[in-house]
């Protein structure tokens, strides 16, 4: 059969993936602070695009997420709007009258109050909590280093440990051999400085495993543990102290079961993380996207506004286009994109207010009851309802967070499989987890429940699920097993 070439013309349909949809989609799976930071990099990129100032210094209103500025029309029509609020105050026009410069010194936080201020000065912040960040456990040791009488190659020894502590506070660059090997120094050296940096504070840190943790703890100048049960569980039976296999210890050590018990309180009263006081990740505080509260019988859905920039269309500009084509041409370029940016940012808040409506209709039982009562939900659920595509419905939910009257939670939280009961209707796997997190936490200490009772007690509620499931919420729940879970005394 020959081959031939020839041209064919067919109609076909597909999605086209402009610039402005791509960033429409970007916008809906933005977090808030990652929206925040998109928008100041478009303050600073588009001249036409400007953040509101503060009530007085224009005429123009601001557009807010939710609110498109109904004066930005088609790029052609350039006229300026008409003045129609007042004057921006002059230079010359400041006010004459003297200032207060006592009360502004009493106001500025830091200063000393003046003899003719009001403040004392106690309700001012002090000078640690205007601090930018917190000293670090590394920056911590090496300020005692240099205060104790170490001499140069110990500083650098010291120095080189110091940058190499693991979070938990022990040595995580291999060996002393090794470290001895890497600096050029005797292995003995290393050591002596070792020790000398176990015994700053805190105390025992530098260790090189739980062991040695432990042992330098338990040898402390000023209340040093002398009880020999103590040191040989410490030395040799840790493995059994793990697992809470207290019979162990006793038989090979020979004391009685009542004085390993006694040993054992002493060993957990030690820190086995030594650098747990000084740990340099800072709290990460949630910014909730939208608020639900009840007023009345009613759930009012409201999104939060508060720190997202107001963004305005600059009229500055459409006075300065004049009769250069070329200017006009790159003003229209910059008028579209960013009246397209606030439209975007307007559809990402009406989308986020519909799916939290959606939520809201599918879940009414947990926002009144809590999360016992939450209900299976897929995704599919939510785009049927409010007429979208699920990916939709995907990027809306991601990274973004709803206030409650139970608390604050992720959009996504509220989506979960379903669980069977025997009653007929599901229940999400959210609440099948609350639920062994309160039975756990009724359980007697000295006899937790296994991973089968807790079978059997879900049962009892009608609840049909099988062990291994049990035992994946357990885990994800951050529970140990019933073993690890068991306390004697």
């Amino acid at each position: 059969m020959a081959l031939h070439m020839r041209q064919d013309i067919r109609m076909s349909q597909q999605l086209v993936m402009t610039p402005q949809l791509q960033q429409a989609i970007k916008l809906l799976q933005l977090s808030r602070v990652e929206l925040s930071d998109l928008v100041r990099d478009e303050l600073m990129e588009n001249p036409l695009l400007e953040e509101a100032q503060e009530m007085g210094t224009t005429v123009e209103e601001p557009v807010s997420s939710v609110e498109l500025q109904d004066a930005v029309d088609q790029p052609s029509e350039m006229a300026p709007e008409p003045n129609t609020g007042p004057e921006p105050l002059k230079v010359d026009e400041a006010p004459r009258d003297n200032p207060d410069w006592d009360t502004y010194a009493d106001s500025t936080p830091g200063q000393v109050s003046t003899a003719g201020g009001q403040g004392d000065g106690e309700e001012q912040p002090s000078y640690e909590a205007t601090l930018t960040r917190a000293e670090t456990l590394p920056e911590y040791l090496l300020w005692q280093v240099r205060l104790s009488n170490y001499c140069e190659s110990d500083e650098e020894i010291a120095e080189y440990l110091v940058r190499n502590l693991s979070p938990a506070g022990y040595l995580q660059d291999g060996s002393t051999v090794q470290v001895a090997r890497k600096l050029g120094y005797s292995t003995l050296k290393v050591e002596r400085v070792i020790r000398k940096l176990q015994q700053l504070d805190p105390f025992a840190i530098l260790a090189r495993n739980l062991a040695e943790c432990l042992w330098v703890q338990a040898h402390h100048p000023e209340h040093p543990i002398e009880d020999p049960l103590v040191l040989g569980i410490i030395a040799k039976h840790l493995h059994n102290l793990e697992i809470r296999n207290y019979p162990a210890i006793a038989r090979d050590t020979g004391e009685a079961l009542e004085e390993v018990y006694e040993a054992t309180k002493v060993i957990m009263g030690m820190d086995p993380r030594p650098a747990r006081a000084y740990s340099s990740e800072a709290a990460q505080y949630i910014t909730p996207d939208v608020y639900i509260a009840k007023v009345g019988e009613d759930f009012v859905v409201t999104l939060n506004e508060e720190g997202l920039p107001k963004l305005r269309i600059s009229s500055m500009y459409r006075e300065a286009a004049g009769g250069n084509p070329k200017a006009k041409d790159y003003i229209h370029e910059r008028m579209r994109s960013a009246q397209w940016l606030i439209r975007s940012i307007q559809q990402r808040q009406r989308t986020i207010l519909k799916v939290t409506r959606s939520i809201l209709k599918f879940q009414r039982e947990f926002f009144e009851r809590g999360a016992q009562h939450l209900r299976p939900l897929i995704l599919k659920d939510v785009a049927e309802d409010i007429e979208m595509h699920e990916s939709t419905v995907s990027r809306v939910t991601t990274n973004k967070y709803l206030h409650t009257p139970q608390g604050i939670f992720e959009l996504k939280y509220f989506f979960n499989a379903g669980i069977s009961r025997t009653t007929g209707d599901d229940l999400a796997s959210e609440a099948v987890k609350t639920r062994i997190k309160k039975l756990i936490d009724a359980e007697d200490a000295a006899h937790p429940y296994s991973d089968q009772k807790l079978v059997e007690l879900l049962e009892q509620e009608g609840i049909d699920i099988a062990r291994r499931t049990v035992a994946k919420y357990r885990e994800q729940l951050g529970v140990l097993s019933s073993s690890k879970r068991r306390k004697l005394f």
